[in-house]
C-alpha cells in the first residue's frame, strides 16, 4: 500500500479497494469497519488518479455528516490534505478534491446537476427511505479525463429504506458475486450497472475489538435483551430488522399458509390504500365464520402424509388470500401513476381472473379518495362507476396506533396453540404483504408508531381492513 497513513485490514476491506465493480454496497452489522473502508477507498483512488479524482461523500443530514467529519479529518490530514471548513472539502496536495455533503430529498439532489465526480461515497444508505435523491446524482459520475468511476454505499440493516436496499443489492445475488442490473431506456437501447454486495461483520474488524475490547459488551445492552436485534447487529441478517415494528412477532413458518379451498359461509372483501407516485395496494380477505377447513399439508407427497390437515380457526380470522400491489416492480416504495379508472377495471378483471367476481363485499378504503372539490366527482366514485365500491376506513384521532396494536395482537394470536382469538394469516401468493410489512420500522420519535418514510402500504391497507367494522359472513356458495 502507498505511504499514506493507512492500509485496509485483511478480508471485506481489502476486497472493497480491490474490487472493480463500478456500484458497491459494503457493510451489513455493527462495528464493520464501513465508514472507514468507505474513506480508506477515497484515500487509495486519490493516490492513484492524482489531481483529475473529484470525490463527494453523503449523509443524509449535516448533523450525521459529522460522525464522518471527525475520523476524515484524522486519516486525511496525515496524508497532507487540507481542510476547507466553509466549503467542506479536503483539498489533497496532488490536487484531488473531496467534498463532504448532506443529500435528503430530490431538491437538494438537482442543486448537483452539472457537477463533475469520478468517486462517490454515501455513508448509512438504510438511513434514505426511498433511492430517487441518490440516483438522481448518476448523471454527476462521470470522468473527462478517462479515471474510472466509482460508487462506494455503506450501511446496516434496518431504516427506513431497509426494504429498497435489500432489494437493490442483497437479494439479487450472493455476498462478492457481481451481478447487473439493466433498465431499458425510450429509445430502445438498455443501460446496465455493474454491483455487487460485500459484506462486513465486527469480526472482520479486529482493530475495533483490540483497541475497544469493551465495544460489543456496550451493544449487547443497548439490544436491551432482544435476541433478534442482537443478531441483526451482529450477524448482519437482513431478514431480520433492527427496530421492526412486527419482526418480535413475525413467524413465517406459522403466519404464511398455502391457498387453501375458502368455505361458501365465509365472508371475502378488500381494502384499498391509494398511491400514484408511491405503490396503491389492494388487498382480498376472507374471514372465518368458526367452520372447519382442510389445510394443504406441506409435506404432502411423503409417506404416510396426508394431502390435508382440517383445521378450525376461530370466527373473526383474517386471510390475506389475495393482493395487487402498485409498484414498479423493480424499486421498493415507486408506484406506477396508474389512474384510478385503470385501478377499477383493474380489480373487476382479477375478481373475475380468481373466479370470486361477485361474491366480493366492499371494503374499507383510505378515506383521502372520498375527498372531491364540489361539482367533482371523487376517486371512490369514479372507482364505483367502474365496478370497484369500497367506503370509507376508520381514520379518527388516534385510529393508526390502534390499528398497530390491534394487527400485533391478531399476528400474537395466531402464534398460540390452540387460538383463542382472531388471527393474522397469509396465503403464500401475497408476496408483496410478506416482502414488506415483517421488516416494517417503528418511529424512531414515536415507538408506537410506524415510521411513515418506509413501504407502508400494504400495512396500512391491512389495517384498514383490521379496523373494519364487524358484518356478516357470506351465505352465498363460492370457491376461491
Amino acid at each position: 500500500m502507498p505511504e499514506i497513513g493507512w492500509a485496509p485490514q485483511s478480508g471485506p476491506q481489502t476486497a472493497l479497494v480491490q474490487c472493480p465493480i463500478e456500484d458497491i454496497f459494503y457493510g451489513g452489522a455493527r462495528g464493520g469497519g464501513k465508514t472507514d473502508g468507505m474513506l480508506g477507498d477515497w484515500l487509495l483512488y486519490q493516490h492513484r488518479y492524482g489531481g483529475h479524482a473529484r470525490g463527494i461523500i453523503f449523509r443524509r443530514t449535516y448533523p450525521e455528516l459529522e460522525e464522518i467529519e471527525a475520523r476524515a479529518h484524522f486519516l486525511y490530514t496525515m496524508a497532507g490534505a487540507d481542510w476547507k471548513a466553509q466549503k467542506r472539502t479536503f483539498i489533497f496536495p496532488n490536487g484531488a478534491t473531496l467534498r463532504l455533503r448532506h443529500l435528503d430529498k430530490d431538491k437538494h439532489a438537482a442543486k448537483y446537476q452539472g457537477h463533475s465526480y469520478s468517486w462517490m461515497g454515501t455513508d448509512e444508505l438504510t438511513h434514505f427511505p426511498s433511492p430517487d435523491p441518490i440516483d438522481l446524482l448518476w448523471a454527476t459520475l462521470r470522468s473527462p479525463h478517462g479515471l474510472p468511476i466509482r460508487r462506494v454505499l455503506t450501511g446496516n440493516p434496518g431504516g427506513p429504506g431497509h426494504n429498497w436496499v435489500k432489494a437493490r443489492y442483497i437479494d439479487p445475488a450472493p455476498p462478492y458475486a457481481p451481478f447487473v442490473t439493466e433498465q431499458e431506456l425510450p429509445d430502445g437501447m438498455v443501460a446496465a450497472i455493474s454491483r455487487v454486495f460485500i459484506p462486513a461483520t465486527l469480526d472482520d474488524n479486529p482493530a475495533l475489538t483490540k483497541n475497544d475490547p469493551g465495544y460489543w459488551q456496550r451493544v449487547v445492552m443497548a439490544a436491551a435483551g432482544k435476541e433478534w436485534l442482537l443478531k441483526a447487529w451482529r450477524y448482519g441478517l437482513w431478514d431480520i430488522v433492527a427496530g421492526g415494528f412486527f419482526d418480535d412477532l413475525w413467524n413465517r413458518s406459522v403466519h404464511i399458509l398455502r391457498p387453501f379451498p375458502i368455505p361458501f359461509t365465509w365472508r371475502i372483501d378488500r381494502s384499498f390504500d391509494w398511491g400514484s407516485s408511491k405503490p396503491f395496494s389492494v388487498g382480498w380477505w376472507a374471514e372465518s365464520d368458526g367452520c372447519e377447513v382442510g389445510i394443504p399439508n406441506p409435506r404432502k407427497g411423503e409417506p404416510g402424509q396426508p394431502d390435508y390437515f382440517t383445521r378450525t380457526f376461530p370466527r373473526g380470522t383474517l386471510f390475506r388470500i389475495h393482493e395487487w400491489y402498485g409498484w414498479d416492480g423493480e424499486t421498493p416504495n415507486k408506484g406506477t401513476y396508474l389512474q384510478d379508472t385503470e385501478i377499477a377495471k383493474g380489480i373487476v378483471w382479477r375478481e373475475k381472473t380468481w373466479k370470486i367476481r361477485g361474491h366480493v363485499r366492499p371494503g374499507p378504503a383510505d378515506s383521502a379518495i372520498f375527498d372531491a372539490d364540489p361539482g367533482r366527482q371523487s376517486i371512490a366514485d369514479v372507482m364505483k362507476k367502474h365496478g370497484a365500491k369500497f367506503y370509507p376506513a376508520d381514520k379518527k384521532p388516534g385510529s393508526r396506533k390502534q390499528g398497530w396494536e390491534a394487527m400485533r395482537r391478531r399476528l400474537l394470536a395466531a402464534l398460540e396453540d390452540p387460538m383463542e382469538s382472531p388471527g393474522l394469516f397469509v396465503f403464500d401468493n401475497c408476496r408483496q404483504f410478506i416482502r414488506t410489512v415483517p421488516v416494517l420500522q417503528r418511529d424512531e420519535k414515536d415507538p408506537d408508531d410506524v415510521d411513515t418514510e418506509s413501504e407502508d402500504h400494504i400495512a396500512d391497507e391491512a389495517r384498514y381492513r383490521i379496523m373494519a367494522p364487524k358484518r356478516g359472513v357470506s351465505r352465498e356458495r363460492m370457491k376461491v
